[in-house]
């Protein structure tokens, strides 16, 4: 009995010392993915900003009211999103922001892709809005992680509640 519980006293020891160690890539996970998929969709509505003309006309043929108007913005929601979430600027905020222009994009753009959610899951993940659907809910959970502009500011500044509310504790 003393050599089980020695042996599960060690795995414990093992275990928590090695997701102590994990722990510390979380914030340069997240900055990684930050940096990328944020320019990623910076680069996507740049894209739209440049190609107005076009953008209004496809959301015309969605029926979205007012397509011009609406061109531009969603324009500049990626633009200036994909810049922000890069940043790590008001990550939550732009995480809630994108998660509802990105779940749009798939209700009113790729209906089936969306539809086909449970019965053809390769469908929905190769869905153009998946990854950065999937990045802006994630900075929206889990925040901004430690390396970011949110935690510089809150760091410069003293705001405890911003650093708790856009940082992944470690």
């Amino acid at each position: 009995m003393e050599i089980m519980s020695k042996m599960i006293a060690t795995i414990k020891q093992w275990h928590d010392q090695f997701f102590g160690l994990v722990s510390y890539l979380q914030s340069p996970f997240l900055l990684f993915m930050r940096l990328y998929w944020g320019w990623q969709l910076a680069q996507s509505g740049w894209g739209k900003l440049h190609h107005l003309s076009n953008v209004g006309e496809y959301f015309a043929t969605l029926g979205l009211p007012m397509p011009a108007q609406m061109a531009v913005f969603i324009a500049c929601v990626e633009f200036f999103g994909g810049i922000f979430l890069a940043l790590g600027l008001g990550s939550r905020m732009t995480g809630l922001v994108l998660t509802v222009n990105l779940t749009m994009a798939y209700v009113i753009g790729d209906r089936e892709a969306l539809l086909s959610f449970f019965s053809d899951p390769d469908k929905f993940i190769a869905a153009a809005p998946f990854a950065f659907l999937l990045i802006s809910l994630i900075v929206l959970i889990f925040g901004a992680g430690k390396i970011s502009l949110d935690t510089a500011i809150s760091f410069f500044f003293g705001s405890a509640r911003v650093n708790q509310a856009n940082s992944v504790p470690v």
